[in-house]
């Protein structure tokens, strides 16, 4: 097994003082994330959400307002209400990227059949998509299983070479699009797409979950030509850029952003302790009728536990909570993390309240034939320390870039 080397940083970042780790001739730059985790609202997950849709705005503004609606909030529906209601007052005042989060957030709560959904969605990609410069002819539908995935390539002058970014279990790939502006500024040129059970390829062509990632990113490098490339994924990418990367040899470079070794477990951390070695034995037992009623009973006192079974039906094209379950039991790197013989950068939040920390030496010790191994715990000194950095997304942008910058 390859030299791993761990990082566990102790430094003090000053809200917005930060340099970025390297000097970007374009118009954006890590220093475009705020830095800074606020108490906005008493739920964890709610509170979470609204620091995530602020942290790709990085207006102050919201914070004020959020906090403000935040009085008014205890439910999904007055959320999304309150939400709709700001992003109109964000058009009003010609503030486009504010109003394309607002709509975002309001969406993200919305099950699949409101009419509301897909008008909000379209409102986000248009106002996001603008926002950035981003021309029709940069965006691209990937042909895949008689369907279509939707990607964007955004180049860079005489790039260096090529990254491959994907998001998770409820992002778009639009929402990346600081990140992937960022790493075009510093040489790269991007490709960014939304893979079956995400964006566009799940609400526009029906195009569910996969575990088995491999074949969208097959598909996107055959497209494009592409070889020798870095593969990112956010949050449950980091499971999904691990399996990819088992099988598709035109990945050199691996980052898991961040770490996710076991879906399953994941999911289960949002239960009740006492509740869940009960659980699993029905699933394995077989008690279908009973993992429904019991999983049905959590979401009636769980907000996060209702949205997570609310948006894992939906992508993974579930008919029953039970189903989803066994589902997300695919998604587990441990029989296929010796086969990644690539350079792998893992990246991990202290207290990450999604992933359990057990599960970067899990992801450690399982990838025993890697060329090389570097980890990197983000701690609460950063802002950095929750999933995906949420708080400091420009200082995980530094840390990739200049991970990347060594080979």
């Amino acid at each position: 097994m390859a030299e791993v080397r761990v990082h566990y940083s102790e430094c003090m970042i000053k809200k917005n003082k930060r340099k970025g780790a390297l000097q970007m001739m374009n118009k954006w730059s890590t220093r475009d994330f705020p830095v800074g985790l606020y108490d906005l609202h008493p739920n964890v997950s709610i509170n979470f959400q609204m620091n995530r849709f602020y942290n790709w705005t990085n207006d102050e503004d919201m914070l004020r307002e959020m906090r403000e609606a935040a009085r008014s909030i205890h439910s999904y529906e007055e959320l999304v209400h309150s939400f709709i209601q700001l992003g109109n007052q964000a058009l009003e005042q010609d503030k486009k990227l504010k109003a394309a989060y607002y709509f975002r957030g309001g969406e993200f709560y919305l099950p699949e059949g409101n009419p509301k959904k897909q008008q909000l969605r379209k409102q986000f990609i248009a106002l996001s998509t603008a926002h950035y410069g981003i021309a029709k002819e940069q965006h691209h539908l990937i042909p895949y299983e008689n369907k279509f995935l939707s990607a964007y390539h955004i180049s860079a002058d005489n790039p260096k070479r090529t990254v491959v970014f994907f998001g998770g279990f409820d992002s778009y790939v639009e929402e990346l699009l600081l990140m992937v502006m960022i790493f075009k500024g510093a040489g790269f040129d991007v490709v960014c797409f939304d893979g079956p059970g995400q964006g566009a390829a799940l609400e526009d062509y029906g195009l569910p979950f996969t575990h088995e990632w491999e074949r969208p990113v097959s598909a996107v490098l055959d497209f494009f030509s592409l070889d020798n490339v870095t593969l990112i994924g956010m949050s449950l990418g980091g499971f999904l850029a691990v399996r990819a990367a088992a099988f598709e040899k035109r990945v050199k470079h691996v980052i898991a952003y961040d770490v996710l070794t076991n879906f399953f477990e994941v999911f289960m951390q949002q239960v009740e302790p006492e509740t869940r070695e009960k659980l699993q034995t029905l699933l394995a037992d077989g008690q279908n009728e009973q993992v429904n009623t019991a999983l049905q009973q959590m979401a009636g006192k769980s907000l996060m536990i209702e949205w997570g079974l609310m948006q894992g039906m939906h992508i993974t094209s579930s008919q029953t909570p039970a189903e989803f379950m066994r589902k997300t039991m695919l998604y587990n790197t441990k029989d296929i993390s010796s086969l990644l013989t690539q350079d792998v950068l893992l990246l991990v939040g202290q207290e990450d309240h999604y992933v359990p920390l057990k599960q970067l030496n899990e992801q450690i010790t399982s990838l025993t034939h890697v060329r090389s191994l570097t980890a990197r715990m983000f701690t609460a000194k950063e802002h950095a320390s929750n999933h995906c950095q949420i708080g400091n997304l420009g200082l995980a942008a530094d840390v990739m870039l200049q991970w990347i910058g060594q080979f």
